[in-house]
């Protein structure tokens, strides 16, 4: 975690209490994660190769990755299956990172092992 430079704020478990989440300064991506209400608790949020990877901060498992696209600012969403990183859905989303983070938000799929 020698890494990690700063900390943003998150909703604790079912919204009860604020939890952490661990972000790398100067880097406006992980803000806005960081800077985002997540409702099911806090997440962790990392770069690795060349894209973000938000864990569960309570169960340390994988949630969501995100793979930003070089010409326009979005993202490709991907989700944990079984062993590895798979699209979500039969085609993938690509979204701009707001809806992005509202779309990982909503879908419960994400928050399985959460």
């Amino acid at each position: 975690m020698a890494d990690l430079l700063g900390y943003g704020e998150a909703a604790g478990l079912n919204g009860s209490r604020p939890g952490r989440i661990a972000m790398a300064a100067d880097d406006p991506v992980l803000q806005q994660i960081a800077a985002y209400p997540w409702p099911r608790g806090g997440l962790q949020a990392r770069r690795i190769r060349g894209g973000y990877t938000l864990t569960s901060v309570r169960m340390g498992a994988p949630v969501a990755r995100l793979k930003p696209l070089p010409s326009d600012g979005r993202v490709e969403v991907l989700w944990w299956r079984r062993d590895a990183w798979g699209r979500t859905g039969s085609f993938g989303a690509v979204l701009p990172i707001s809806d992005a983070l509202a779309f990982i938000a909503a879908e419960p799929a994400f928050w399985i092992r959460a």
